[in-house]
């Protein structure tokens, strides 16, 4: 097991995508995706300016390639469907359509530019080759808890960490089991008067 730290300098829903029952990194930190295996965890720590506090935790339990994810009926929910009303349906982040030449489209997203594909943000994420995937995760969004002193390690400033002692991977799992699973809050860039996002708790607790 490893643990992966980096900073989520933009909060949105996009990446990660905490909706609909999985957490899902499918775009930004393509080292992170490329280099992830199955049972490590990967943590979001806000900017320094936002206190350094942890954003989400997911503890990956599935990879897939872009092809696999797109095709997958359990995530035909992330696609972006900017059609409705709702911030959550425009948060999608299954949004590399594969092509029959083998190549990717890449959809309207926050990652294009509207209609059009963005050939930088597009290269970037497919860099990373593979979709990290967790049924087990916490989603904090602004509300996340500080970092204790004995994990002030998993601050980072620039791109990512993962080299850290077993010490510092046991007792970031043994602080992160102390908080609930699942979506706790909305994310730290989210519209104020936009409740979509609760919509998916009702959905997925059968609460109205």
């Amino acid at each position: 097991m490893r643990l992966h730290s980096y900073v989520v300098a933009h909060d949105t829903g996009f990446a990660p995508n905490p909706f609909w029952g999985f957490c899902t990194l499918a775009t930004c930190k393509p080292v992170i995706r490329r280099t992830a295996t199955i049972g490590d965890w990967v943590v979001g720590i806000s900017p320094k300016r936002r206190g350094n506090r942890v954003v989400f935790a997911m503890l990956v339990d599935e990879i897939l390639d872009y092809v696999s994810y797109y095709r997958d009926h359990r995530f035909a929910c992330k696609i972006p469907v900017y059609s409705k009303n709702g911030v959550i349906w425009k948060a999608g982040d299954n949004i590399y359509k594969p092509l029959a030449n083998g190549t990717f489209r890449q959809l309207r997203s926050m990652h294009s530019r509207g209609e059009r594909e963005n050939p930088q943000t597009k290269a970037h994420d497919l860099s990373g080759e593979n979709i990290l995937i967790a049924k087990k995760f916490h989603y904090f969004g602004a509300s996340g808890p500080e970092l204790p002193l004995h994990l002030t390690a998993l601050k980072v400033g620039r791109a990512h960490k993962n080299h850290f002692t077993p010490e510092t991977i046991a007792n970031f799992v043994n602080f992160i089991a102390n908080f609930p699973a699942g979506l706790i809050s909305k994310p730290t860039h989210w519209p104020a008067t936009d409740k979509s996002w609760q919509r998916v708790i009702s959905d997925e607790t059968g609460t109205q």
